[in-house]
Formats: structure tokens, C-alpha cells, sequence
């Protein structure tokens, strides 16, 4: 198996060599950017340029960068909307692929293979309207993204709108057939199950994200403290072996480096799981 990590472990500090050497003295060579502004400002054409900087010093192409969620620098706490695809108005889903497509222009500079999307925002209602937006939405930032080498992901989140079954459905739907998947573990089992999950989405999975929690609460923790079954879930991941990276995605603040060294561990006992 193939694992690399997110900089959600990082996102409350400003990504620079100093997390990414860190990252790379663990051992993780395919990383996911996380495109938040406080984080990796992707408006800022010098921060990517000193990360790009560093990817090309260590050999390594960028595997991912994460769609931002917000376009402020605090992930809206000063009221500002979140970006979101399926907006029904507009002008609010204009705003959104535009600030989009800004994070996608990293790629001039920074090249990396996958851009990853949410289709709507947390706990999201069902509304065809919002198939028909969204559609909209991804047929241009395909384009725009195809033109600068990467390939949009839809990732499963907990909404109505981007359940693994929806996801599957809004693909036929649109007709976007060649359309690839990011599975998100925490998600899943907060909305089924992940086994179940995995298995609506399986054939369209190209990367992930892997954290565990305990079904309540999105909180992104480190495999083995939350309740996912790791035995079954690493299992159907090795069903496909080679087809994605396990890519983990954790939220600790203040506790990076502990955080990596318990991943070291946690690898060890995804070897041992047959």
C-alpha cells in the first residue's frame, strides 16, 4: 500500500519547508495540499513559489490540493459564505467557481494531479436543482483544470447531495462519465458505514482521505481512536491494491510531529491487517 498525508494536520499554521520537511522525515512522499488561506494562501503567488520550490528540490510532484472551503483566512468565523458549487443563486456559485479556479492556477506554478471538491457544504439537503448547478459548475472547472494538468476529484461528505450513491447518480446524471472519486473514510462512517461506502464508489476511486471518528462529529482523528472497523476497511482497501494512496487527513492541532510519529505506528499495523 501506498500512504501519503494531507496538510490538514498543519492547516492551522502557514505551510512552509519546515512542515513540509517534517512530513518528508516521516517518510510521506505523495502529499496533499490543504488549500486553506491561513494555511497554503494560494492567492499568494510567492508562498507557491517557495513550495514549489521545495517539491522540486526533493524530487517529489504534488499528488493533491484540497478545494477551499472558505475564501477568508478563518474559514469563515468573520462571516464569510462558504464556497459551494450547488448555490442555486448565481452570482453566489459564480463566486465560488471563481475563487475555485484561483486555487487551480497554483498549478502554473506548483504542479499537482488532482484538485479535490466537495459538491455542497455539510449536512446539505437533496434538491435535483442542485445536480443541475453543480453540473454546471464542474463541466467549466474541468476545463479550467484539464488546461493547467490536473483532473478534478469529488470527494463523499456528509450531505444529502454527495453521498457515495449520489455521487455515482450525479455522474450519470451529467453524463461525466470519466469522472474519478476521492473516498473520504471519516465521512463514510459517519453516513453508513465505510465498507458499504467503499463499494458504491470503488470503481471510480483514484485518491482518499483517511481519519477515523466516533460517527458524531467530523473531527478527523487518527485511525484506532475513533470506531471505524480497520480490519474490514483496510481489507477493502487492499481489494484494489494500487489503484489509490491512503492518504491521511488529520486534525491535530499543536501536535504535528507526535501526530507523525503515531502514524509510523499506525502503517505498521495496516501492514500487519491481511
Amino acid at each position: 500500500m501506498e500512504f501519503g498525508l494531507s496538510t490538514y494536520l498543519f492547516v492551522g499554521e502557514r505551510l512552509t519547508s519546515h512542515q513540509l520537511d517534517q512530513i518528508a522525515h516521516a517518510g510521506f512522499r505523495t502529499i496533499e495540499i490543504f488549500a486553506a488561506r491561513q494555511h497554503f494562501d494560494y492567492q499568494d503567488k510567492n508562498q507557491a513559489r517557495d513550495v514549489a520550490q521545495w517539491f522540486e528540490d526533493h524530487g517529489l510532484k504534488l499528488h493533491s490540493v484540497h478545494a477551499p472551503l472558505y475564501a477568508d483566512f478563518d474559514w469563515g468565523s468573520s462571516g464569510s459564505p462558504p464556497i459551494s458549487i450547488t448555490h442555486l443563486q448565481r452570482n453566489r456559485r459564480i463566486e465560488s467557481m471563481e475563487e475555485i479556479k484561483r486555487a487551480i492556477e497554483v498549478a502554473e506554478i506548483l504542479p499537482f494531479r488532482y484538485l479535490v471538491l466537495h459538491v455542497g457544504v455539510a449536512n446539505e439537503e437533496y434538491d435535483i436543482a442542485k445536480f443541475d448547478a453543480a453540473m454546471t459548475s464542474i463541466e467549466h472547472l474541468k476545463i479550467f483544470a484539464k488546461e493547467r494538468g490536473a483532473q478534478i476529484l469529488l470527494e463523499n461528505i456528509p450531505n444529502e447531495v454527495s453521498s457515495p450513491e449520489r455521487l455515482v447518480q450525479f455522474i450519470h446524471y451529467s453524463r461525466m462519465e470519466d469522472m474519478k472519486l476521492c473516498f473520504d473514510t471519516g465521512h463514510a462512517h459517519m453516513a453508513g458505514g465505510v465498507v458499504p461506502a467503499f463499494q458504491v464508489m470503488r470503481d471510480r476511486i483514484v485518491s482518499t482521505h483517511v481519519h477515523d471518528n466516533l460517527r458524531e462529529k467530523d473531527n478527523h482523528l487518527l485511525p484506532f481512536e475513533g470506531d471505524i472497523n480497520w480490519n474490514s476497511t483496510v481489507r477493502v482497501f487492499r481489494s484494489v491494491d494500487g489503484q489509490f494512496p491512503v492518504i491521511f487527513e488529520l486534525h491535530e492541532p499543536g501536535k504535528g510531529v507526535p501526530a507523525l510519529e503515531s502514524l509510523r505506528q499506525i502503517i505498521q499495523r495496516f501492514e500487519e491487517i491481511r
